[in-house]
């Protein structure tokens, strides 16, 4: 799905934390930084990432994601990472052998929303590509995020996952009231113009012979009538509209040169 605007700036409001522990591809930094940036979140914080960083291929995979990948911070323990955070969850698609309050996204998503809307850091804790946490890194977490998955093919990959958890985020903070772009559609023309449609139409329409049977022309007009309001036409549809019906109009009482005369020979 394409659109970024490039001549608009990122807004770097309070959002959670992601925590990659121990991340061994750089391409999959970087389409989680991608995720990341697409729902407005911008923190991302590595945990001995295998490859180091920076990472030449995180950058490349990031698709001009660059707030996100120049703010990048290392850590050497998960500890660490974490330290600042008043809110931790891990993501998991497997159980766990402890006593962890699991949460499905949508829960976990309005608790971190809440969390950050009163200026209390949160993060969000995903694993290693093949394994996922550690039992040990989850001990560390306030509760467990998990998502509805097929439990046959339960694994994710991880941009998949920061991406899915970063949407919900967003869906349930204050910017993600509003979609990006739905004010700019245009006004509902005024009824005035709606009526001059109708009356266009069926003029054309008597004019052109439409109404074949009489006594049924109320219900045909009723019904092409609601057909139209039903369209909520802006001002520019329905003087394309009108441009149309007049165009057939021209064209019905235009002498047709392929038209037989009367008496002509086709032979």
């Amino acid at each position: 799905m394409a659109g970024t605007d490039s001549s608009k700036q990122p807004t770097l409001a309070p959002t959670p934390a992601i925590i990659l522990c121990e991340p061994q591809l750089g391409e999959n930094i970087g389409t989680a930084a991608r995720a990341m940036a697409n729902f407005g979140l911008w923190d991302l914080r590595l945990v001995r990432p295998r490859d180091g960083w920076p990472n030449e291929k995180a950058i490349n995979a990031a698709s001009r994601a660059d707030h996100v990948i120049e703010r990048v911070r290392v850590f050497e323990t998960l500890e660490e990472a974490i330290a600042d955070l008043t809110l931790v969850y891990a993501t998991t698609a497997r159980s766990r052998d402890m006593q962890k309050t699991v949460l499905g996204p949508e829960e976990a998503a309005t608790n971190l929303a809440a969390q950050i809307g009163a200026g209390r850091p949160a993060g969000l804790l995903f694993g290693r590509e093949r394994w996922g946490l550690l039992n040990e890194e989850v001990a560390l977490a306030d509760a467990i995020v998990t998502l509805p998955v097929e439990p046959a093919f339960a694994s994710l990959n991880i941009a998949q996952a920061v991406l899915l958890l970063s949407y919900e985020y967003r869906r349930h903070s204050e910017a993600g009231a509003a979609l990006p772009f739905s004010d700019a559609l245009a006004e509902v023309a005024p009824r005035e113009e709606l009526v001059g449609l109708f009356g266009h139409l069926e003029s054309t329409l008597d004019q052109s012979g439409f109404f074949t049977a009489p006594d049924k022309r109320p219900t045909v007009v009723n019904n092409l009538r609601t057909m139209l309001e039903r369209g909520k036409f802006t001002s520019q549809e329905i003087r394309t509209l009108r441009g149309v019906i007049s165009s057939i109009d021209r064209r019905h009482q235009r002498p047709n040169p392929n038209r037989q005369k009367p008496g002509s020979n086709t032979d």
